[in-house]
């Protein structure tokens, strides 16, 4: 077994330990195979939002003289992007606002929920616990599409038609960020430090809120981001209850094609402007999102 830095520094010397240190460092630096394979799939994976950003550029006529358009974009990208803003069949500027709306709320409310939930399943003993567990995990089996109908009938009841808060309310809490955090919790949450709280005097929400909360934090990020990127593109239910009144970008963007003509330069740019707020969500959050990963997906 190879001896530790301090150890080699504390019995041969510092300089034989930076050695060993730089000699660790390169044996686990990737070579340039491994940077050759990751730039040709990050080249692949953002190949087709430049596509999209190709015919945004172009306009109708080049569109139909070119299947594939050039590597070198056009032109005309601001022109079309007036020409959706300013669209009088899609309203882009509701739909945004709807879109926002919807997301942030959904996404607080699903990792507060969740965390709660989560907490009460991996720390809390009571009876019926792991049935109760079971079944919210079973629902994770139902396909969306079978709840279509009564959530519909619901909204009706409740006349919630074309209005936002029936497509927030259903989102409220999903099964998968229970257990997702139940899982976490279980082994990211010593229960020991739980006790020591008590112990101290904390009450139950006073326990959550200072020791699990924190504790949750790369996974309840994770989770937050993956809602917010689930209700932001999510389409079937808001084209149900909304409709085209009251839209979400997803539906605006469908708008943009009931035309006899299809317009396929404005389209990609209406596609464009929906899909650049999540690429911007990812590159600032990108870090949070990978390190809530790695801490959910190792035990202990």
């Amino acid at each position: 077994m190879s001896s530790s830095i301090p150890v080699i520094a504390q019995t041969v010397g510092p300089r034989a330990a930076r050695r060993e240190e730089r000699r660790r460092g390169s044996a686990r630096r990737p070579g340039w195979l491994t940077y050759a394979i990751l730039t040709v799939f990050l080249l692949g994976s953002l190949y087709p939002l430049y596509y999209t950003f190709l015919l945004a550029s172009a306009d109708q006529q080049y569109i139909a003289q070119h299947a594939i358009p050039s590597l070198i974009p056009r032109g005309n990208f601001l022109s079309n992007v007036g020409k959706v803003l300013s669209n009088e069949n899609v309203d882009l500027w509701l739909a945004l606002r709807n879109s926002l709306t919807i997301a942030v709320i959904t996404s607080v409310s699903v990792v507060f929920f969740a965390t709660l939930a989560g907490y009460a399943f991996a720390k809390l003993r009571f009876r019926g616990r792991r049935g109760l567990l079971f079944c919210i995990i079973a629902t994770m089996a139902v396909p969306t599409q079978l709840g279509v109908v009564p959530m519909f009938m619901i909204a009706t009841k409740f006349e919630w038609q074309g209005s936002v808060i029936a497509v927030i309310v259903p989102g409220l809490v999903t099964a998968f960020g229970v257990f997702w955090m139940t899982q976490y919790l279980d082994s990211a949450l010593p229960t020991e430090l739980i006790e020591a709280a008590r112990v101290d005097g904390c009450s139950m929400i006073r326990t959550f809120w200072s020791i699990a909360l924190p504790a949750a934090r790369p996974a309840a990020t994770m989770l937050g981001l993956f809602t917010f990127i689930a209700s932001w593109t999510n389409y079937l239910w808001p084209s149900i209850v909304l409709g085209s009144k009251n839209p979400t970008l997803p539906i605006a963007v469908q708008l943009l094609q009931t035309s006899l003509s299809k317009d396929y330069s404005q389209i990609m740019t209406g596609v464009l402007l929906t899909t650049v707020p999540l690429a911007i969500l990812f590159v600032v959050a990108g870090r949070q999102l990978v390190s809530g990963i790695m801490q959910g997906a190792v035990k202990g």
